[in-house]
């Protein structure tokens, strides 16, 4: 047995030493799932073929397009968005598991807002089986799945929550965003519409060869149904769809793969990354929202 784990402990620091002097960057897309809008502009993300992640939101109406979506694309790494939250005015959802009263509002939905979901005291034995039975729902779709995340980091707000996260990903053999040796190199969500594909160019300049760096977005289409969404958190955009549609373009334009081939980038999704340290192995140094 040790000295299996020694040779696979080898097989790990070779892999990430052969990579330490390329410049390497992980896309991953949030939401996915949420509704019809972000799915479609998610397709037209997968399609140009490039590998990118694609974090899906399994307590959501749309997940199960989402799913048959990703099916056609092997260029895309899927993952659990692990969902304690629904946060858009006259759009909520809530739990997969059913049955865990102190997660939910008396309508039966998700709190729209961190401060609104602790403010219930929610016990941890409904949080590991609401995470539990979102993980179960995503294994069950047919759908490979590499790796677990955390919308709007609620997830992982805790030591206790990070623990069960932590035991999750080991028992189901996934990765965990932000904990696979990776670091942040940005994310566009508050950054205006005009100056997004802008502030994306620069982040590429800054990659440097070693531990691959995380970009994050949120893609999406403008539209009557992504407009008439409305962040109920007292930070949330106003004017989400514009933005939502700015990462996109800037995601799917000429300006990004150009730059990615000049500043010689490889691209990488979170199955390459977590096969090369280790299946169901989360070492999270810093935790993230």
């Amino acid at each position: 047995m040790r000295t299996t784990r020694f040779l696979s402990l080898l097989l790990a620091l070779f892999s990430l030493n052969a990579t330490a002097q390329e410049k390497e960057v992980l896309i991953r897309c949030d939401d996915i799932g949420m509704n019809h809008t972000v799915n479609m502009a998610f397709e037209k993300v997968a399609k140009l073929g490039f590998p990118v992640s694609a974090s899906v939101m399994f307590a959501c109406p749309w997940y199960q397009e989402a799913v048959e979506i990703l099916k056609q694309y092997p260029n895309v790494s899927a993952g659990i968005h692990l969902t304690l939250n629904a946060e858009w005015k006259n759009y909520r959802w809530g739990p997969v598991s059913g049955n865990v009263p102190s997660l939910v509002d008396s309508n039966g939905h998700f709190f729209p807002s961190r401060a609104t979901y602790f403010a219930n005291k929610p016990r941890d034995e409904d949080v590991e089986r609401e995470l539990r039975a979102q993980i179960g729902r995503a294994m069950r779709s047919g759908l490979r799945i590499d790796y677990l995340d955390y919308h709007m980091g609620t997830a992982v707000d805790t030591k206790e929550y990070r623990a069960i996260v932590s035991r999750l990903a080991s028992e189901y053999g996934l990765g965990v965003s932000r904990c696979c040796g990776e670091s942040d190199l940005g994310g566009y969500y508050s950054t205006d519409p005009d100056h997004k594909i802008d502030t994306l160019l620069n982040a590429l300049e800054q990659v440097a060869p070693g531990p691959p760096r995380l970009l994050v977005f949120h893609v999406g289409l403008r539209s009557s149904e992504m407009d008439a969404l409305t962040d109920l958190n007292v930070n949330g955009l106003r004017d989400m769809s514009t933005h939502r549609e700015a990462e996109f373009e800037a995601l799917v334009s000429e300006d990004f793969r150009d730059a990615v081939k000049e500043l010689g980038i490889r691209l990488i999704n979170y199955r390459e990354l977590i096969e090369r340290v280790g299946r169901g192995r989360a070492v999270c140094p810093e935790w993230v929202q």
